[in-house]
Formats: structure tokens, C-alpha cells, sequence
């Protein structure tokens, strides 16, 4: 086998790290390696099919695909102290008391799919909701719901997170933030780095590779797959600049000092190397998932070499 059939978001932090890959300014070591893009949720549900090689997915939806896929073991974003918001209409709130998360009980509120880590995390913290599923593409569409008062709030991942301010939105809560405040992290307060101090760290997304491929390849393309990510972080300002001018999603407004902001979160050293409390937050996150009936059975996470 050369061909190795690839599928990641549109958002900055996926491109970052298969771009020098794709681009060839990593050795392919004789594989070919095809590349196809579409919203988080539209990749969760083609991981069912298991056509796709190498898959970015929630880290919510591996349980439900682990028969057919290993998690790579870098590739994933990370949020530390911070994560998707729940956001509202700032005019909605204005005389209000601040709102808080515990006030939208049983409110409708707009989540980018199902099967999302953003949407599991919520669940957890706020049990008792009315999701409907926005999907992020169109970029403006989660926005208009809630103008229109067709949701009482939505909750937005990837760089929706960082525009909400200038569409007129304003936070109810920040679910990393949330997360990091009900857990305990086996990492030194010194280490643990951004908000949320010792609380566990919040992962999000991660890259899946069949299992199917075998051991040799799933270890070779692990290997590639890592080294793209290196050289990427290594050679950042060259990378920016082929991602800002790549960019299609004009709607978004990308600029340099935003897409700088969101990869540092995003794309960074948690996502070459996630230290061990990565791990342990992910075992966390579905052991509490299972125990709220939102996972069928207790699982860990399997990790590729």
C-alpha cells in the first residue's frame, strides 16, 4: 500500500499540522498521501464508514469508532483553562444579571453536532438541554439562530470562539474553563501553564488511523504524521503564511494576529507531545461520560505507537 487517504476540519489547527506533509516538505518515505476536508461533525460520521485512513475526530466520538481506529498519539488540540464557549446575544443580556451556565437549564442551545467533545462536556456540566444541531459551515448560520431567537444560546468550537465579541455576542461560560475547575491535575502547578491552574487540561480533537493498515504502516504513518507537525511548529512563520494564503473561508475574517492567536492555542506543543495529563483527561472525560449515560460502556483510550 502507498496511498494514504486523509480527512481533517477546515480550521487553522488541522491544516497546520498536515500542511508541510501535504506540501512535501516532509520525506512521504515512497507514500502518496490524499488530502479531502469537511466540518467536525461530517468527519465524525464518516469515521463510521472506516474508508478513511487517518480521521480528525472528537475525542468524544473515538469510543463509538475504537474497533476500527487507533488514536495517534500527537495531533490532538488541547485546551487549557479554556475551550469552546457557550455564548448569548449581548443585547438579550443587557439589564440582566450576569448569566451564568445554570441559568440556560433547559434553554435551547445550538451545538455543532452530536457527537462533538464540546457538546459531551456540556452535557456533563449542564445535564439538562435542548440541543440543536447548527452545523459550523456556513460560518454566519450559529450566529443567526440565536439573533432570531431560534436558540437561547450556542455553543462554538474552533475560531468562532475567538469572533464572538465582534458579532455582538457575549460569554456565558467557557467549558475548558468549566472542566479545568472540576478536575485535579497530576501535573505541577508550574507546568500545568494558561488558566485553570492544576485542573486538567480539555481535549478536543484528536487524529484516528485505521487499524486495519497494520502495524508497520500505522507505525510509519504515525511517524510522518508526527514529523509534519514538528516541521511545522519549527518553521511557524512559514506555515502561517501558506495557511493565510490558502485560506477560503473569507466569512471568518482570518488574519494574521488572529490565526497567530488561535494556533498557539491550538497548534502547539501539547499537540506534538501531550504530556501525560493529556491522557489522564481523556480517561477522565470518559469515565464521567459513561457514568452520565452519555457513553454505553466504560472505555480507555488506545493509543497508536
Amino acid at each position: 500500500m502507498n496511498r494514504v487517504r486523509i480527512a481533517f476540519s477546515p480550521d487553522s489547527d488541522d491544516l497546520f499540522m498536515f500542511w508541510p506533509l501535504l506540501a512535501g516538505k516532509v520525506d512521504p518515505e515512497g507514500l502518496a498521501f490524499e488530502a479531502e476536508r469537511a466540518d467536525t461533525e461530517t468527519l465524525n460520521a464518516r469515521a463510521e464508514a472506516g474508508d478513511l485512513d487517518v480521521v480528525a475526530v472528537s475525542i468524544a466520538r473515538w469510543p463509538s469508532i475504537a474497533d476500527k481506529y487507533l488514536l495517534l498519539p500527537h495531533g490532538m488540540s488541547v485546551g487549557r483553562g479554556y475551550g469552546p464557549v457557550v455564548v448569548a446575544d449581548a443585547r438579550s443580556l443587557a439589564g440582566e444579571a450576569t448569566r451564568d451556565l445554570a441559568s440556560l437549564e433547559g434553554a435551547r442551545i445550538a451545538v455543532p453536532g452530536l457527537r462533538t467533545t464540546a457538546t459531551m462536556v456540556l452535557r456533563l456540566l449542564l445535564p439538562r438541554f435542548d440541543a440543536v444541531v447548527v452545523p459550523i459551515s456556513p460560518y454566519a448560520r450559529v450566529f443567526e439562530a440565536v439573533r432570531s431567537r431560534e436558540v437561547d444560546a450556542a455553543l462554538l468550537i474552533h475560531e468562532g470562539r475567538l469572533t464572538y465579541e465582534r458579532e455582538g455576542f457575549a460569554r456565558v461560560c467557557d467549558i475548558g474553563e468549566a472542566w479545568a475547575a472540576t478536575t485535579v491535575s497530576p501535573r505541577p502547578a508550574s507546568l500545568a501553564g494558561g488558566a485553570g491552574g492544576a485542573g486538567l487540561p480539555l481535549p478536543l480533537g484528536g487524529n484516528a488511523i485505521r487499524r486495519s493498515l497494520g502495524a508497520d504502516t500505522i507505525a510509519r504513518v504515525s511517524r510522518l504524521c508526527r514529523s509534519s507537525i514538528a516541521w511545522a511548529l519549527e518553521h511557524r512563520d512559514e506555515t502561517m503564511a501558506a495557511l493565510l494564503e490558502r485560506e477560503t473561508r473569507a466569512y471568518v475574517g482570518l488574519d494574521r494576529a488572529m490565526l497567530d492567536r488561535y494556533l498557539a492555542m491550538y497548534a502547539n506543543a501539547d499537540t506534538l507531545d501531550p504530556p501525560p495529563d493529556v491522557r489522564v483527561a481523556i480517561d477522565m472525560l470518559y469515565a464521567r461520560a459513561h457514568a452520565a449515560g452519555l457513553l454505553d460502556s466504560a472505555v480507555r483510550v488506545e493509543f497508536a505507537p
